[in-house]
């Protein structure tokens, strides 16, 4: 019998980034990235999971904006050219590196993977990834969490209650189009709560939500077993509390397993690499180098001469590391156990793309853990976080603690010097989205039309990824310009309803462009 349990949650999530106007762009690579590294290498390792009958579950965030971009039949079809490029680009480097034996192997096992990545998404799976994640979520191996709409922070949307809802509404109505069923769980964008957010979520039906440790461990009362229970909310709904030891070993940027010397180096790309004559025609039209994902590297030391990839030996590392995070799930559960008298739950969660796109071998890490969790010890089982609400649905009555699981803990990371000029910006716009809603919505079929399209431009505009990304200095441009698009949209549309003088062209061009939750209910805003 099991002392414990281990839920490992993985927080899937991009910004919405879809440019019809442009044959490619840039940015679109982010999703293109996040498929053949994180999410295509994931489903293959379910695949051989269950194919084995591996006993698993797994928690996993999968964001409406990201749920949107897998849906759309546009980056669907660019990402399968994106594909065939790199199948193109690694038969060329098996030719170029025949005379380097360390670099040909790896040239032929990244051809190999990318036709293998290939063969999954377009004959396997039908360019659907959506309906391989729902068929793990009903086979009962993944319990599928939703986020806010565009993953917008909800905090700083306190004063306009209407803005908060349709973050969580929309969110739970298109988390029902994609995976049959409504939400159980929900991760708040950024781990951020305040106070009272949990009756928008009981009003959605969701039953548990996301807090970071000191969420939960500063919450009022003190929780009895700190954050190795759920506790619930005066509202009804239930929250799980991170446990900052398994974070720790994997996040850690000094102790953390993916900093292992023999671990693929990320930033050492053939994109950036090799003669640019020869790689031109697989980096961006404008000559824009970029990452290819065929990296030649390990990672070898704090130095700038790095040393060959060896997968063979970096996979063996995986499986020793793997058996050492068991090993410590098992004598933390059986501590915890001893001491609480109860079976504690150990939630650890992780950005998704830290499997696969940072940490390459993540996925096979992910692969080992579930195999040896299930074959080489008893002390404690996976779990998916519903199922442990539903056998221990009596916990403690807790408030929790105003939070986030940015630097510091709170909410300074969204809202500083470097971005937030954009919060009058979005409190006006909410505030007319409300009036919309309100005073003009229903009155007839183009004013209609443009009202929802006004409120998927304040939906976009919310995203936190925009103010994250000027506050860490990566694409400031783009997002900057993104976020002041939004606005403008949503500001020319309010402009236009309110003067009865909808531009019908401009619309259609602008529905075709941001075509995200095609079913938005306006009365959320109201």
């Amino acid at each position: 019998m099991e002392k414990g349990y281990l839920a490992i949650l993985l927080h899937a999530h991009l910004p919405f980034v879809r440019h019809p106007e442009y044959d490619e762009f840039l940015e679109e690579d982010w999703f293109y990235e996040a498929i053949s590294e994180t999410y295509l290498p994931l489903l293959d390792v379910f695949e051989g999971l269950a194919g084995d009958g591996v006993g698993f579950h797994l928690n996993i965030t999968i964001s409406p904006s990201l749920a949107s971009m897998m849906n759309d039949e546009l980056l669907r079809n660019r990402y399968l050219k994106h594909l065939y490029r790199l199948i193109d680009l690694t038969g060329k480097e098996i030719d170029r590196t025949k005379h380097q034996p360390e670099f040909n192997s790896l040239a032929w096992f990244y051809h190999t993977r990318f036709q293998r990545l290939r063969y999954l998404f377009e004959e396997k799976y039908h360019k659907d990834l959506i309906a391989q994640f729902k068929r793990f979520q009903d086979a009962g191996y993944l319990d599928i969490l939703t986020v806010g709409a565009t993953h917008g922070f909800l905090p700083l949307m306190e004063d306009h209650p209407w803005a908060v809802r349709a973050q969580i509404m929309t969110a739970r109505d298109y988390h029902r189009r994609c995976f049959g069923r409504d939400p159980k769980g929900i991760w708040l964008p950024e781990c951020a709560y305040f106070n009272g957010v949990e009756r928008f979520l009981f009003e959605a039906d969701i039953r548990y939500f996301i807090l970071d440790t000191h969420g939960l461990l500063y919450g009022k009362p003190t929780p009895v077993y700190g954050v190795y229970s759920p506790i619930f909310t005066p509202y009804g709904v239930a929250a799980y509390g991170r446990d900052p030891e398994s974070s720790k070993q994997v996040w850690s940027a000094e102790e953390g397993y993916p900093g292992d010397f023999d671990y693929r180096e990320f930033y050492r790309d053939v994109g950036f690499d090799l003669d640019y004559d020869y790689i031109k025609p697989y980096i961006h039209p404008d000559g824009i180098r970029i990452f290819t994902g065929v990296k030649y590297y390990r990672i070898t030391g704090k130095t700038k001469h790095k040393q060959p990839y060896n997968r063979d030996v970096a996979l063996s590392k995986a499986a020793i590391h793997a058996g050492n995070f068991m090993f410590n799930r098992e004598k933390q559960v059986e501590y915890l156990n001893s001491k609480l008298g109860i079976k504690p739950i150990i939630l650890a969660p992780y950005d998704a793309e830290l499997f696969g796109h940072w940490w390459f071998e993540g996925p096979d890490f992910l692969n080992y853990l579930f195999r040896k969790t299930f074959y080489d010890q008893k002390v404690f089982k996976t779990i998916t976080l519903s199922e442990y609400l539903r056998r221990n649905p009596t916990q403690q009555i807790v408030n929790p603690a105003r939070s986030s699981w940015g630097n510091k803990g709170y909410y300074e990371v969204w809202v500083e010097g470097s971005n937030s000029w954009i919060y009058p910006h979005l409190h006006i716009a909410e505030k007319r989205m409300n009036e919309l809603a309100n005073n003009f919505y229903g009155k007839n079929d183009i004013e209609n039309r443009a009202i929802r399209q006004a409120a998927r431009e304040l939906l976009l505009a919310q995203s936190s990824d925009w103010a994250f990304i000027m506050k860490t200095g990566t694409a400031v441009g783009y997002a900057r310009k993104r976020f002041t698009d939004h606005i403008l949209r949503f500001t020319r549309i309010y402009n236009e309803v309110k003067s009865h003088s909808v531009n019908l062209e401009w619309l259609q061009s602008v529905e075709d462009r941001d075509n995200i939750f095609p079913d938005i209910n306006v009365e959320y805003f109201k």
